[in-house]
């Protein structure tokens, strides 16, 4: 692990100084080199039932370096933080982010040097109203991009805390497939992105589920929805675990973010209907799909693979906790419930990282940053193919180099899914046939 550590220290620092080309042959080869240390130190992390407290602080030290050097670093001129910066100075200044678009030269002197060449600058805000009154709180204290990424990697930071508390010590070796993802460097502590945000957020109501503080986590739920919508395919998993006053509780929440945007009694979207009909990247299921459905239909396919991926595994959840039940009853009842009570957040893992993946494979765009909600539940085998995914995403950053050569922005080249999803294709039969072939095998010494 130490040798795994200082690998990913090195590759990262190194990628870190050709940050400014994004996508070109040192940042590929680095991050590269990067994403192979980690996958390598998730085998051995999800191998091994304990590690020493000193692996664990060491790691942690160890990411906390190749992060400050990512944190000194400026974004990338269209990276998504200038739109941050700009929604909330608008605000600030008494304009509703959901109806000004930036390149209205009725607006150029509200500009500052940071938001002036911020991206799609024909669109007004398309982030929701959680997301915005963030932005907003970040923008009263500094406006500026750094306040931005500071506010990020203290949400990653109390992500960390948060694991460590769930995990406890016997598991605490975990929060190192959290922390050493290269994409946490590449996307908080270098772009900044907002999902950091919804990843804290959905950690904090996964916790509450289990102290089963109901309005605490419906209310959370809300609010990542809020940020961002992709949390709301979780819904299902909260059947029967929280009350309905607990969802009337979080439904009028995330209701009060909205009433500062109304527009006309209307609930405002901004460029949410642009994105979906127009903008593509890095979604094959998407891109098959569309030559017979509209967008508005895909997108809703996307929304329901991810509640069906949700339900199946609340009922599965369901019938895993009868059983559990049963075999908690007589002597070995106090036992069993130290078992039950470790396995929670490896359930729980599970149950909130799938339904998410499952929408993101079906949606229009897949940028590497959209796989930063489901790290935090990244800590259990059972997520080992969304692991890897948060690794093979690592080719799409090509794209990013191809345009600063002057090629106009568009579909991936097709080796990138390939390699992507082929990489994520073959650990899963890999998977499945170690499974049929074990099951064999113990179906065979059974008869035997």
């Amino acid at each position: 692990m130490y040798i795994l550590g200082a690998t990913l220290w090195v590759a990262l620092t190194i990628c870190s100084r050709t940050f400014g080309d994004r996508g070109g042959p040192y940042f590929m080869a680095s991050l590269t080199v990067a994403g192979i240390a980690y996958l390598l130190a998730i085998r051995e992390l999800f191998a091994r039932p304990k590690f020493g407290r000193r692996v664990v602080v060491i790691g942690l030290l160890l990411a906390a370096v190749w992060h400050i050097a990512f944190l000194r670093l400026p974004p990338g001129a269209d990276d998504d933080i200038h739109r941050y910066v700009w929604d909330g100075r608008l605000q600030r200044l008494g304009y509703n982010p959901y109806l000004v678009i930036p390149s209205d030269p009725a607006v150029k002197g509200l500009h500052t040097p940071e938001t002036r060449n911020l991206n799609n600058p024909d669109l007004p805000s398309p982030y929701p109203a959680g997301a915005q009154l963030f932005f907003r709180a970040v923008t009263a204290i500094q406006e500026s991009a750094f306040a931005f990424k500071v506010a990020f990697a203290g949400c990653e930071l109390a992500i960390i805390l948060l694991l460590l508390d769930l995990l406890g010590r016997n598991q605490a070796h975990l929060v190192l497939a959290f922390a050493w993802n290269p994409l946490l460097a590449i996307e908080v502590a270098g772009s900044g992105h907002i999902d950091i945000l919804v990843a804290l957020l959905l950690l904090v109501s996964a916790a509450a589920l289990e102290r089963r503080w109901r309005p605490t986590a419906a209310v959370a739920l809300g609010l990542a929805i809020a940020v961002k919508f992709l949390p709301v395919v979780l819904l299902p998993l909260y059947w029967k675990r929280v009350r309905i006053r607990d969802a009337a509780l979080a439904a009028a929440a995330v209701a009060l973010l909205y009433v500062p945007f109304l527009n006309h009694g209307r609930i405002p979207i901004g460029s949410l209907g642009t994105y979906l009909q127009t903008f593509r990247f890095n979604g094959p299921v998407f891109a098959a799909l569309a030559r017979v459905a509209p967008p508005q239909a895909l997108a809703g396919l996307a929304v329901l693979v991810g509640l069906a991926t949700a339900a199946w595994l609340r009922r599965r959840e369901s019938e895993l906790s009868e059983q559990r039940t049963l075999t908690t009853e007589g002597t070995e009842s106090h036992r069993g419930d130290a078992t039950l009570c470790n396995s929670v957040s490896a359930v729980q893992g599970f149950e909130f990282a799938w339904p998410m993946a499952a929408s993101l494979l079906c949606a229009p765009v897949v940028f590497p940053w959209y796989l930063l909600g489901l790290l935090p539940f990244l800590t259990s085998a059972s997520t080992l193919l969304i692991v890897i995914w948060t690794v093979s995403i690592i080719p799409t950053y090509v794209q990013w180099h191809l345009r600063a050569l002057g090629r106009p922005w568009g579909a991936l080249p097709g080796w990138v899914m390939l390699l992507e999803y082929g990489c994520v294709t073959i650990a899963a039969a890999i998977l499945a046939w170690r499974r049929i072939t074990q099951t064999s095998y113990e179906s065979a010494k059974r008869l035997w």
